[in-house]
């Protein structure tokens, strides 16, 4: 008689097999054609998955999006959280932990400004949204660790300056104005908008 961690493990890892089978293809699907042009049914197929066992994994279009774009968020975001880590000056930590998650937003623009339209307006009861939430949660908590630095600018109140710069940035990268600006440019726009809120 087999143990039952064993038989547990086998189950987890057939599980985690699936769930990055139907990442890559709706990654790969996603970048090639653009959400709105795939269907579940497509991602499905190119994972080699039924439509039933899909749906255990993201329950919806937008969901599968946000299963897919929270892995790169997240690693855009240590990469930024390492490089603030080397800047000196606040407003420039604040830009090392952003310019990353502008790149990664929009390596397909229009799929970049679905997801962030997903993180305001989507479920929070969903898992892959509540990861999102989670993301963007972090990513205020590194902005705080870094205007912290500065006394002044924690005087005013950390944690709200940081909602602001959140909400500046996530504003930029889905404000249809900014469609035919290049990341670099995005990034200027942020940077001039933040140093401000910080009185630079």
């Amino acid at each position: 008689m087999q143990p039952a961690p064993q038989t547990l493990g086998r189950r987890e890892r057939n599980k985690q097999e699936k769930l990055d089978r139907i990442t890559a293809a709706a990654r790969e699907l996603f970048t090639q054609y653009g959400v709105d042009e795939v269907t579940t049914q497509q991602v499905a197929e190119k994972a080699d998955v039924g439509s039933g066992t899909l749906f255990l994994y993201a329950k919806t279009k937008a969901e599968l999006l946000l299963l897919v774009h929270n892995v790169k968020y997240a690693e855009a975001l240590d990469v930024g959280i390492e490089a603030a880590a080397a800047e000196a000056e606040v407003l420039d930590a604040v830009m090392a932990i952003i310019n990353p998650i502008i790149t990664c937003n929009r390596v397909q623009i229009e799929n970049g400004r679905t997801y962030l339209k997903e993180i305001v307006f989507g479920d929070p009861a969903e898992p892959h949204h509540a990861e999102a939430l989670a993301l963007t949660q972090r990513t205020e908590a590194a902005v705080v660790d870094v205007l912290n630095r500065d006394k002044k600018i924690a005087a005013r109140g950390s944690e709200k300056l940081a909602g602001i710069i959140s909400a500046v940035m996530f504003i930029s990268m889905t404000s249809a104005a900014n469609l035919g600006l290049s990341d670099a440019q995005v990034g200027d726009d942020i940077r001039a908008q933040v140093s401000v809120l910080l009185g630079g």
